[in-house]
């Protein structure tokens, strides 16, 4: 009797089986005849049943699953993220299935990533987020978590942006890449190629020349900076300099770890070790405006007037269109008129009180006159400057330019009054 009711058990134990293949095959002609919605319900009669079939069963349910949802998903991410998760355990169950599935997870990442591009440039950070995420899920790709944790820090979920960066650094991605490149023989401009071959036949059309192999640059300075300001802004300096001293340790010539260690100084109040990093870095990028104009503001912070006129000075010869540049010599130049009025105000009615009164009028003259042309630059740069009209209607006013402070005058208001 006991035997009898064993081969009977084994009997049904082998017809839930055969059932519940059938009706996973049913599913995948479905899916492959994009039905969808039938293969869903396939798999649904199929699922109650799933707990007794075999992880090569299990597997090839969850793969068509994610296909079954991955096809009418369209931008649904909650049907996309089911489809991910779909397929990463059918991958965990069967690590085969990874080959097999290469191309409906390539069109699943595709779609994940499309959709966090249109959600960044819509500010959607968190759904952003969440669908680079969903793809480094199936991609196992660390610049998939590198975005998203870029993603984190623009929405300010800060624990998510550490976690996703500490992963990143863990996982030893760099994002550093090889491109093959060529420069273009009548404009002189380096072009990067999507690969050696394209780069070659471009080369033989010899509009290219200078072939060369470049590497991309590393992305980790970027990765240690966006945590240790992260730690600073949480308040946990102690953490923020403990990450920076051990980073800088290893690689002690990094760029990027220098402005990384450079920006953390400054966000924590230390403008001298500032400057003295961003010395450094300048001798690495000469040509580079921005690290001159960065110098300029440092430098004005810790009273150096003179270095912050020179640095402020570069940066313009090397970008003459730089409206932040101009706006900040103007700035430095006007910086001293403070001075000048308090004394002028402090004077009697002597002799010698108003000989020197008239001294340093002239001399306040001669400060609008010298920041004036930078003012009038950046704003026609950019005539929507609120702060630069406001500049310049207060310094034709005291110079006695009547017709152009009552133009500034004029603007200002209109720009007041919109708000």
């Amino acid at each position: 009797m006991k035997t009898r009711i064993l081969i009977t058990g084994l009997a049904f134990v082998s017809a839930i089986s055969f059932g519940q293949k059938k009706e996973i095959k049913k599913a995948e002609k479905a899916v492959k005849s994009n039905s969808y919605a039938e293969a869903l319900t396939y798999l649904g009669e199929a699922e109650g049943l799933l707990s007794a079939a075999d992880n090569e069963t299990k597997a090839q349910f969850y793969a068509i699953k994610g296909q079954a949802l991955l096809g009418p998903g369209g931008s649904d991410f909650t049907k996309l993220k089911a489809s991910a998760e779909a397929f990463e355990t059918a991958i965990s169950l069967d690590p085969k299935m990874k080959d097999e599935l290469a191309d409906p997870i390539q069109n699943l990442r595709a779609a994940l990533i499309n959709g966090a591009i249109k959600d960044q440039n819509a500010q959607q950070y968190k759904l952003a987020t969440e669908k680079l995420y969903a793809s480094y899920m199936i991609s196992k790709d660390p610049s998939d978590l590198y975005y998203a944790a870029g993603n984190a820090v623009n929405g300010k979920d800060y624990d998510t942006a550490l976690k996703y960066y500490q992963m990143v650094l863990d996982s030893g991605y760099t994002g550093e890449t090889e491109e093959f490149i060529a420069t273009d023989k009548e404009t002189g401009e380096v072009k990067a190629f999507e690969s050696e071959n394209l780069r070659n036949i471009a080369l033989k059309t010899g509009q290219y020349i200078k072939p060369e192999k470049r590497v991309t640059e590393s992305k980790k300075g970027e990765v240690l900076r966006n945590m240790t300001l992260i730690y600073i802004e949480q308040g946990d300096t102690e953490k923020a300099t403990a990450l920076m001293k051990t980073a800088r340790a290893e690689n002690p010539s990094d760029v990027y770890l220098m402005r990384a260690d450079a920006d953390m100084s400054y966000k924590m109040g230390d403008v001298a070790r500032y400057n003295e990093l961003m010395e450094k870095i300048v001798a690495t990028d000469p040509e580079n405006p921005e690290l001159y104009f960065n110098l300029g503001i440092s430098n004005d912070q810790l009273g150096n007037k003179e270095k912050a006129l020179e640095y402020y000075t570069k940066a313009l010869e090397l970008k003459p269109e730089y409206e932040a540049a101009l706006i900040n010599l103007a700035a430095l130049k006007l910086s001293g008129e403070d001075k000048l009025v308090e004394e002028m105000n402090s004077l009697g009615n002597s002799a010698a009180d108003n000989k020197r009164y008239d001294e340093l009028k002239i001399e306040r003259q001669n400060t609008y006159k010298e920041a004036l042309p930078y003012l009038e630059k950046a704003y026609n740069i950019n005539p929507s400057n609120q702060n630069v009209v406001k500049y310049l209607m207060n310094i034709y006013g005291q110079i006695g330019e009547d017709a152009k402070y009552k133009e500034m005058k004029t603007k200002l208001e209109a720009m007041e009054a919109k708000g």
